[in-house]
């Protein structure tokens, strides 16, 4: 018993950790405006930056392409 609740605790405490990871704006070269769910990843070997949009689609943009990262607040 004791070790279903500590599951179920440790479970309850990730999900609360993942609700806590900051959004990010990427304004691009032609003047759009792009907000993250978390981090965008970098990709040095293919020019690439992955991110997470708002609706939850993982999506990729050349990294030439961004002017600014800015988290939000």
């Amino acid at each position: 018993m004791k070790r279903i609740v500590a599951v179920l605790f440790l479970g309850a405490v990730s999900l609360s950790l993942v609700g806590c990871a900051s959004d990010y704006i990427m304004s691009t070269k032609n003047g759009e405006m792009i907000v993250t769910q978390g981090k965008p990843e970098i990709d040095k070997d293919t020019g690439m930056t992955r991110y997470v949009d708002q609706q939850g689609y993982s999506r990729q943009i050349k990294t030439a392409d961004v002017s600014q990262l800015i988290e939000k607040d």
